[in-house]
């Protein structure tokens, strides 16, 4: 059985722990203060290498034209091969076809104009029930910001790529309307509902809605939108880019998984509603080998006869993604991914492609982070790689605070009132379902960093800049870390809000 690695918002590399510091809004009193329902604990999160699976989905289909247009009358000849189409996205030239029939491909292939007809997959994109949660008009940078939203100082983040210094320049991301693809989201939220566009929000997935359903604290999608534009009002954090607007776009169950075929049809509708950014904290480390499991066979005890060796397979799911990530581009989007979390050096290690990140005109973000910063916030370095990112000259163009559990220290640290291990505060901080917050880490967290930045950009362009246009700006006003010039570590560099508005 193929297992594959996968990214996820708190998954920390092997023998590392993270703690999720849970604060409801309308217990952070008691839980700041110490008292006997503050039970704090550490608990293990399962490594970024613990396997799930990649498999075919069954009776669904992507076909490609052979142009990045879809033929005349393509719909009723893919009828005719007893395929039924769910989706035309027509200006990738690509359909979604759902068929029972065994031979589909076979026939379909034959059409003309048609270049290949391939399986959807299904991936276990992130797995929230490997999360452990425990309970728990200047402006200044964290963690002494002075700023009345009472866990702003935690967002180390915000300090390392200076945003607050863009924020009193006067750039907020007002104007600039951001995509995030993810799972379900907390859409009443307190610091989120000011600045979700609920009319453009839309779920692609079967059977769920935009929002959140789990009975639990850990909604991936809520962690990174709140990352992006979380409002300033007061309440709890701040979004690098706290005016923009959002769009959640549902494209993974609350469970984490999710097929192909549903992100390919979220980053067409995102650009086509004019979303200005669109930032996907998601991945699948997938097989060059075409090694898959048949979701047609399920045996008790599975065996290699059920593998499906299909190279061919990911090698036009990447041409069809690159075709959906191509459009949405011509369409005015700029897409930002997380590179992936399982430190692979793409260098020298091709037996995976991630992706998104992999996909054409995708800005692929690693993952930096402090090491004991809430020790020596002052002082500290927080631009180290990550235990866990993904890295290679082809596979990362920025790199954004995505955190880490390095410091071995078992000094505690105070910040905003809460009491912790000191490497607790070297996670991202965010908001959470439940109208809650906690801490996380992982290329995911990097990547709506970068999609802030991205958005401040925007706002100051007065919403009217290319992608091309906005990349070029990221490239010029990021930070050049390691050695000069693109390495593969940082990319261009570890993006920067304040030089991004002032250049």
């Amino acid at each position: 059985m193929f297992k594959i690695k996968y990214t996820s918002a708190n998954v920390i590399w092997p023998a590392l722990f993270a703690m999720a510091g849970l604060v409801g809004c309308s217990q952070d009193e008691d839980l700041m203060a110490g008292s006997e329902k503050d039970q704090t604990s550490v608990s293990a999160i399962t490594s970024a290498t613990a396997p799930t699976n990649l498999s075919f989905r069954a009776n669904h289909y992507i076909v490609l034209s052979t142009q990045e247009k879809l033929p005349a009358g393509l719909e009723n000849k893919l009828a005719t091969a007893n395929g039924k189409v769910t989706s035309l996205l027509s200006g990738a030239g690509v359909a979604l076809v759902y068929s029972e029939d065994p031979a589909f491909i076979t026939k379909a292939s034959k059409i003309s104009g048609v270049r290949s007809v391939v399986r959807d997959f299904n991936a276990q994109w992130i797995n929230p029930k490997d999360q452990k949660l425990v309970a728990v008009e200047a402006y200044g940078t964290p963690p002494a910001s002075g700023d009345n939203d009472r866990f702003f100082d935690m967002q180390w983040g915000h300090a390392a790529i200076k945003a607050s210094e863009a924020w009193n320049k006067g750039y907020r991301g007002k104007g600039a309307l951001v995509a995030v693809l993810d799972s379900g989201f907390d859409t009443d939220h307190p610091d989120l509902a000011a600045n979700i566009e609920s009319k453009l929000s839309k779920s692609f997935v079967t059977g769920e809605e935009v929002a959140y359903k789990l009975n639990d604290p850990f909604s991936h999608g809520t962690h990174t939108a709140g990352t992006i534009a979380a409002a300033d009002n007061g309440i709890g954090t701040i979004g690098v880019a706290p005016e923009a607007r959002l769009m959640l776009v549902k494209v993974l169950t609350d469970e984490g998984s999710g097929a192909f075929s549903w992100i390919m049809q979220g980053i067409l509708y995102a650009s086509a509603n004019g979303a200005d950014v669109i930032s996907m904290s998601i991945g699948a480390a997938v097989p060059r080998n075409g090694r898959f499991l048949d979701d047609n066979n399920t045996p008790d005890d599975p065996s290699d006869d059920f593998i499906v060796n299909d190279t061919k397979a990911v090698q036009e799911l990447l041409v069809a993604l690159s075709r959906i990530t191509n459009y949405a581009t011509q369409q005015g989007s700029l897409l930002i991914a997380s590179a992936g979390n399982e430190a692979n050096n793409g260098m020298t290690d091709q037996s995976l492609v991630h992706l998104p990140s992999a996909a054409g005109n995708v800005v692929s973000i690693s993952a930096t982070t402090p090491i004991g910063w809430a020790l020596n916030p002052t002082t500290t370095f927080m631009d180290n790689l990550a235990s866990y990112s993904n890295y290679g000259i082809t596979d990362v163009h920025f790199a954004a605070p995505g955190g880490d559990a390095l410091y071995e220290g078992n000094e505690t640290a105070t910040v905003s009132g809460l009491t912790r291990p000191a490497y607790v505060f070297d996670l991202v901080f965010s908001t959470g379902s439940l109208d809650s917050y906690y801490w996380s880490a992982g290329t995911s967290m990097a990547a709506p960093h970068a999609a802030g930045v991205a958005a401040l950009i925007v706002g100051k362009n007065g919403g009217q800049i290319s992608p091309s246009g906005l990349l070029a700006k990221l490239r010029a006003s990021a930070d050049d870390l390691g050695k000069p010039g693109q390495d593969p570590y940082y990319g261009y560099g570890r993006v920067n809000a304040d030089r991004a508005v002032s250049n």
